[in-house]
């Protein structure tokens, strides 16, 4: 009797064990545990926060009263690629019911913040928001809906974080889309913002 729970508890430690490894391969390090790149490589850095990140501010220009013409700020799921395996390109999951979809259905410029204060990376080392050491990135340039084979790309990136996408109504007709980024901010130390370039973002490996 006592042999044969033992067996039972040692065989649900190595199911235990077994989930967290794969759960660590599917889903990669998290930002907690986690080297974000040097200050001074600030390519890595923007690559790294962009793939940390699950959501940002994504800021359109309005075409709704009373804010029409002015910045008008949205929260949106976002992801670069599955866990340890981002490409840099920012891809949503829209729909044209969505308020700023239809803003960018008259202006498809827009900016996108994401900040590692939603990861325990800032909250562990009590970084406040607003600090420059609880680095963030600000990207702009041009949201475009996904074409062809990126469609499955896409998919793949934002289903693999954000699941529930899967179950959202279907005669919202959602579509993939990207942020084509066209300059990049960091703000990761003290002393102010720094610029990327694309090509320096998307060489970096983070």
């Amino acid at each position: 009797m006592r042999s044969a729970l033992s067996f039972t508890v040692n065989m649900l430690r190595l199911g235990v064990l077994f989930l967290c490894a794969v759960s660590a391969i599917l889903l990669g390090t998290p930002p907690s545990q986690a080297h974000i790149p040097p200050h001074n490589e600030t390519a890595r850095v923007a690559r790294f926060v962009a793939h940390h990140c699950d959501w940002g501010a994504l800021a359109t220009i309005s075409s709704h009263e009373p804010v029409k013409g002015q910045p008008f700020a949205n929260v949106f799921s976002v992801s670069d690629g599955p866990r340890g395996h981002g490409s840099g390109v920012p891809y949503f999951y829209l729909t044209a019911i969505e308020i700023s979809v239809q803003d960018l259905q008259l202006n498809a410029n827009a900016s996108l913040t994401m900040s590692l204060a939603q990861t325990p990376y800032c909250r562990e080392k009590h970084y406040d928001p607003q600090s420059p050491l609880c680095a963030h990135i600000i990207l702009s340039g041009i949201i475009e809906k996904v074409e062809g084979n990126e469609n499955d790309t896409a998919k793949i990136a934002l289903f693999r974080r954000h699941p529930e996408m899967a179950q959202w109504p279907p005669d919202h007709n959602w579509f993939f889309a990207k942020l084509n980024i066209t300059n990049i901010w960091v703000l990761d130390y003290f002393g102010g913002i720094k610029t990327v370039t694309p090509d320096e973002y998307y060489k970096a490996k983070p």
